[in-house]
């Protein structure tokens, strides 16, 4: 503070040799603190010396200077700790350098010295605390809604290209990279977003690094945006070093907390630029969404496993009526059309084997087949003949994307 505003203010002007003394004080605890700027002690140096040498008490005015002070250094991301380091240091080190005059005062003259340096610190790093911590919250609220509002532009595919990279910077992602987006929902509502993020947070740093890496929540789900370069290849079925794959690393770590289990997780295919971020988003929530039409048993699913089911359903009036002329005669059967439906599935998945096909379903061999030949009989298509094998899994595909039998064919009565 300047002489001229201290004599307006009723107080005494700094001596020149004060000044230097003040100055060498606030170096070395700037140096203790770890090289918090000196600026940040603002004239707290001067309100201890004041107390220390004249028994002053600090004004409501001084202290709401030092508030600014801690909402600067929170701004600054400062930590909270060093920033009071600093003022602590200031305070131990005003006080080992006095001048010796102070200090060979009587004993009781020293002591209200102390008393009044004492409550300087006291009141000063309270009000330095309790203003950090109130600009922290708000710059964390600033943040998270930022975050919001970039996530629902980035996903959406918002056209502000120019916009959406400058907003991007502060969250280190370079949007000119390929990124895929994978998508975690809980079993029930969202349960304290807060920790499920920090959690994700921690890993995929971990993994990834701090750069490209974006959790936040949408629409009642986890969305996890990584760079595709160092995100592995996932699969339905768990490798042996699930810690490594992105779809299982994530249901890895979030069935660890206390509630939201059981998860399920879908990853959308890599894609590069703006648009590509989008289009991964929509491929996770199409695959989340048709993991539970199908109801895939596995609690992470991969976007590019499920591309056949995108391209049955992309004309649905076509895949019904191949189901419907191809598997409703199973309908006809005794027990209905799902035994047969189901073995037919099984025994494409095994490749045709009947042998494999009959202990997956625990069925004797002359089980299974029996019911291709009454699944050939009925339907005219017959399961081990190469020609018909292609309708007949299309069928099968497209009736499990409709889920049907169980519920009836759209436009069917």
């Amino acid at each position: 503070m300047a002489d001229g505003a201290r004599k307006r203010r009723g107080e005494r002007p700094v001596a020149p040799s004060e000044q230097a003394w003040l100055v060498e004080v606030a170096e070395g605890a700037s140096r203790d603190a770890g090289g918090v700027p000196v600026q940040l002690l603002g004239e707290y140096l001067t309100l201890l010396a004041d107390a220390a040498i004249h028994g002053r008490r600090p004004r409501r005015g001084e202290l709401d200077a030092v508030g600014l002070l801690g909402r600067r250094a929170a701004e600054q991301g400062i930590s909270a700790g060093r920033v009071v380091q600093l003022y602590l240091s200031a305070a131990r080190r005003l006080w080992q350098d006095l001048p010796p005059v102070v200090l060979s005062r009587d004993r009781e003259a020293v002591r209200s010295a102390a008393t009044a340096v004492l409550h300087v610190v006291d009141e000063a790093v309270a009000t330095l605390a309790e203003a950090y911590a109130v600009a922290r919250r708000d710059l964390v609220r600033r943040e998270e809604t930022l975050r919001r509002e970039l996530v629902d532009d980035l996903l959406r595919g918002d056209s502000d290209l120019g916009g959406l990279v400058e907003r991007a910077e502060p969250f280190g992602l370079d949007l000119a990279r390929v990124h895929q987006v994978a998508l975690a929902a809980p079993s029930q509502r969202l349960p304290d977003a807060d920790t499920a993020i920090t959690a994700l947070e921690a890993v995929m740093f971990d993994r990834l690094g701090d750069r490209d890496v974006l959790v936040a929540t949408k629409e009642g789900l986890l969305v996890v945006l990584v760079p595709a370069e160092t995100a592995p290849a996932d699969r339905l079925k768990p490798p042996p070093d699930v810690a490594g794959q992105l779809g299982w690393l994530i249901h890895r770590e979030l069935t660890r907390l206390p509630r939201g289990r059981p998860w399920r997780v879908s990853v959308g295919r890599p894609h590069p630029g703006l648009y590509g971020i989008a289009r991964s988003y929509e491929e996770a929530r199409e695959a989340l969404s048709m993991a539970g039409r199908l109801q895939v048993d596995t609690p992470v699913v991969h976007a590019h496993d499920l591309l056949i089911y995108r391209v049955l359903l992309r004309d649905q009036p076509a895949m019904v009526d191949l189901v419907h002329a191809v598997l409703d005669p199973l309908t006809r059967a005794r027990g209905g059309a799902e035994p047969l439906l189901t073995t037919l599935e099984t025994y494409f998945d095994t490749g045709g084997v009947a042998t494999e096909s009959a202990r997956r379903l625990h069925l004797a061999i002359r089980t299974v087949t029996y019911r291709l030949e009454r699944i050939k009989a009925l339907t005219g298509y017959d399961p081990t003949d190469p020609t018909h094998r292609f309708t007949l899994n299309a069928a099968v595909l497209g009736a499990k994307a409709l889920n049907w039998p169980q519920q009836q064919l759209p436009g069917q009565t």
